[in-house]
């Protein structure tokens, strides 16, 4: 039922111009489809260097005299016969192969020379598909057809020259997940017609009904379960083209009977899966929903417990199949497979959906599941898959199929105004031009009155339900770039900007001052980040709002904290060769509540700072950022945001921080933020345990109570000011900034600024001990000071450091 990979659709030129006819360049094709709503994200050129490939033909092949696992191999390219020396175990006389000769480059790089090879001579090198870039076959040299010519250009021999589109498909529109859809989307844009793949089907066998019986517990998880049976077939390699073109979309090849299965996908959008026949026991299906607990095992080999929710396919004895999703270990199809079942159904999208991500399993087939296949397609693919099945494996077809379908679709049928499109859009499309536009997307169009029409769309089109998604579809198909540019009529408010909105403006003006740069990231999260960060049980961290249809695990639940987006933008950085970086984000978090409680938002400032702060220079040596570096853009943020008095405080039990170099920050009593280095737990968790990484938080609802209305100008000092330096000794856990307290507590109101500008620890003071040095500035704003008035609070400030620290003056 598919394989794990992208979600985009690859498609290529070639395989488009089989459904549709256009002349048009790959650049212009591709801004074509953008344009109507299908973003080409790249466009690759493949196949197309290798014009100095030839064919050649192998005369004789002859074992190596001196290796075991080479062979000496005389080939004609052309009336030129000359030996190369090869180790592929498929080399034949009379084999055609692409032959690379000495001075031609491969796609991969490798340039190939004459050389000499355990001594003998080799002029060239027979190729394998993946050395040319064509599959990721490496299990022999390419066997070309017997009837090219040698020395004919491999690229005049195959049709290899093509072009990729990465196509992103939206959400919605799940018909485009196929070569079809976009086709049709070409051939509306282009006024071509849409041109369909063959379904024509050769039946010999014995009636369907006497080798195999559907049934159906569960109509609403699957309304329709089609199925097929083709005996006798033959296992083989798939040919070249549907190797190809597998490999250009992003498949890998299994064999001709599974390979077909992912053609017919990718090529009609019908995701099918092949049962071998003889492991169903009682060679029946029976659709139903899984046991709580019940255990399957998957193709890729893993036991997965399943849910209520899950729908399974069953033989008549047990599960042989996740429904949508991946088929089971136990029905694979394998080189002993003789007799094959096909199976194309329509599965519930929200049923698949659910039991995709419960599973967190996503597939090819379940990606188009949860968007919705089209039910009126399932036989088609069905007969499609078996044509194309009997025509590479052979084996005989079954008469008839079955088609199990109890829940038959009955389309929407809406009514569409063109004066009420034309005035939703802003345009002056004619009536006719819509129901050419509508009708060329293969919807029913009836018209009803003047200027009014009645849409039944196709059943691919499941994302029209509607009038105004049929307006999307004139606007799409008219151009987005016709829709005339108009501006809503806004009249001035009355209310000023809101305060947050105010601060946020100016907190980024500051921040990117600072040299930070602005990061967006997601509000989803993984629940395992508040383990990472050494939350407790009751921690706000773990109040998690959880996603009832998260996108992974690892975005199930909402953010408590920014640091996690932060880190992993490091991590981003760091593997991009960033050697220093400096990140900021202004963002919310969602602290759940309770069930069916709205959770409660709070707006955080978060910034990140790691690795080098200043280069090495012929002036100066290389600094790495620390604790201080964060403390300072701090200090610098708050304080152009008019906050003065603002503290640093010792905090050892805020998590995912340093416990010995992290601190709050506060003003007066109310705490507004902390900042710190990253715990080593916390940085191995992210892979980034060769790094130091610096955080500042700032609760921007706290911050808000402690701002001033204003900023309020202070007049320049009239007074001199009088300084004095102050070198004390005091134990190890003495913090400087209780001694800057003791300093302004008692400078009766004349204490300015306080700098330390020096810290000692050594064999000059005890072990246990640090010296620190202050200047202290006095300054009066009512007249020049007292030389002996200082002197006497100078000393009162040194007596009461004394007294509350145990300090003493340093000598000397």
């Amino acid at each position: 039922m598919g394989k794990t990979g992208s979600r985009d659709m690859r498609v290529t030129l070639n395989w488009l111009k089989d459904y549709v006819d256009t002349d048009l360049s790959p650049k212009a094709l591709g801004r074509l489809l953008t344009m109507v709503g299908l973003e080409v994200e790249e466009i690759e050129a493949v196949g197309q260097s290798l014009h100095e490939i030839v064919v050649a033909e192998i005369v004789k092949v002859d074992p190596h005299p001196d290796a075991d696992q080479l062979a000496l191999c005389q080939v004609d390219a052309g009336g030129n016969q000359s030996q190369v020396v090869c180790s592929a175990p498929n080399l034949f006389e009379g084999a055609r192969v692409p032959l690379a000769p000495p001075g031609v480059k491969l796609p991969n790089g490798m340039a190939i020379k004459e050389s000499r090879i355990r001594g003998q001579a080799s002029r060239g090198m027979l190729l394998a598909e993946d050395e040319m870039g064509l599959t990721d076959d490496h299990t022999g040299v390419m066997i070309l057809p017997e009837d090219v010519t040698p020395g004919t250009p491999l690229s005049e021999t195959l049709p290899l020259a093509d072009w990729v589109f990465d196509v992103s498909i939206t959400p919605n529109r799940a018909d485009c997940a196929s070569v079809m859809g976009i086709a049709r989307e070409i051939a509306a844009a282009t006024g071509q017609v849409l041109k369909r793949p063959s379904a024509e089907i050769s039946e010999s066998g014995p009636p369907v009904e006497d080798l195999a019986s559907v049934t159906i517990r569960d109509p609403l998880g699957c309304p329709r379960y089609a199925a097929g049976i083709i005996q006798e077939v033959r296992l083989t390699a798939s040919p070249f083209w549907l190797r190809y073109r597998l490999f250009l979309s992003g498949i890998r090849s299994i064999n001709n009977i599974v390979d077909v299965t992912n053609y017919v996908m990718l090529e009609m959008g019908q995701p099918l899966h092949a049962f071998d026949y003889n492991r169903l026991r009682q060679n029946r299906i029976l659709v139903r929903r899984a046991e709580q607990g019940e255990a399957f095992t998957t193709l890729d080999g893993e036991t997965r417990s399943m849910d209520k929710e899950m729908l399974l396919i069953c033989d008549g004895e047990r599960p042989v199949a996740l429904a949508g999703v991946m088929g089971g270990l136990n029905s694979e199809i394998f080189a002993g497979t003789k007799h094959v079942l096909v199976e194309s159904a329509f599965f519930d999208p929200v049923t698949i959906r659910r039991g995709s991500k419960r599973l967190g399993l996503s597939t090819e087939a379940s990606y188009r599941f949860e968007r919705g296949i089209d039910l009126e397609g399932v036989t088609t693919a069905l007969k499609r898959a078996l044509a194309l099945m009997t025509r590479l494996g052979g084996g005989k077809m079954a008469t008839g199929i079955i088609d199990n379908y109890p829940r038959p679709y009955s389309p929407p049928v809406i009514d569409f105004s063109a004066d009420k499109t034309n005035r939703f859009l802003g345009t002056r499309i004619s009536p006719d031009v819509m129901k050419g536009y509508l009708e060329s997307l293969e919807m029913e169009v009836q018209e009803t009155g003047e200027k009014h029409l009645r849409v039944t769309p196709p059943s691919f089109r499941v994302d029209i339900t509607r009038e105004v998604d049929l307006m999307e579809e004139v606007a799409r198909l008219d151009g987005y770039d016709r829709i005339p540019v108009t501006y809503p009529r806004i009249s001035s408010s009355e209310e000023g900007e809101a305060p947050e909105l105010r601060l946020r403006a100016r907190v980024r003006e500051i921040m990117v001052g600072l040299g930070f740069t602005e990061i967006i990231t997601y509000s989803f999260i993984s629940p395992e980040s508040a383990d990472i960060l050494g939350a407790g049980e009751k921690s706000p961290l773990r109040s998690f709002v959880r996603l009832l249809n998260p996108l992974t695990n690892d975005q199930s639940v909402m953010r408590t904290s920014l640091i996690p987006g932060l880190m992993q933008t490091a991590l981003t950085n760091l593997l991009q060769d960033e050697r220093g970086g400096k990140l900021f984000e202004w963002g919310k978090v969602f602290i759940h509540t309770g069930t069916d409680q709205q959770p409660v938002e709070k707006t955080f400032l978060a910034a990140l700072m790691w690795g080098i702060y200043r280069e090495k220079s012929w002036y100066n040596q290389e600094r790495r950022v620390d604790f201080y570096d964060i403390k300072g853009s701090a200090e610098v943020l708050l304080k152009d945001l008019g906050l003065q008095a603002c503290v640093f405080q010792r905090d050892s039990g805020v998590p995912g921080y340093h416990p010995e170099v992290s601190c709050a920050v506060a003003s007066g009593d109310v705490r507004i933020g902390q900042a710190g280095r990253i715990s080593s737990k916390v940085t191995e968790a992210y892979d980034l345990e060769r790094e130091e990484l610096y955080v500042l938080e700032i609760d921007v609802q706290a911050l808000m109570k402690v701002l001033p209305d204003s900023k309020r100008f202070e007049p320049f000092a009239k007074f001199p000011a009088v300084y004095r330096d102050l070198s004390i000794i005091v134990g190890g856990a003495v913090e400087s900034a209780r001694i800057v307290e003791i300093i302004r507590g008692e400078g009766a109101g004349l204490v300015e600024s306080v700098h330390l500008f020096d810290l000692y620890e050594g064999d000059k003071v005890g072990g246990s001990e640090k010296s620190l040095a202050f200047r202290i500035c006095y300054r009066s704003k009512q007249g020049t000071l007292d030389g002996e008035g200082i002197n006497r609070i100078h000393g009162n400030i040194i007596d009461r450091i004394r007294e509350k620290t145990g300090g003493k003056l340093k000598e000397g």
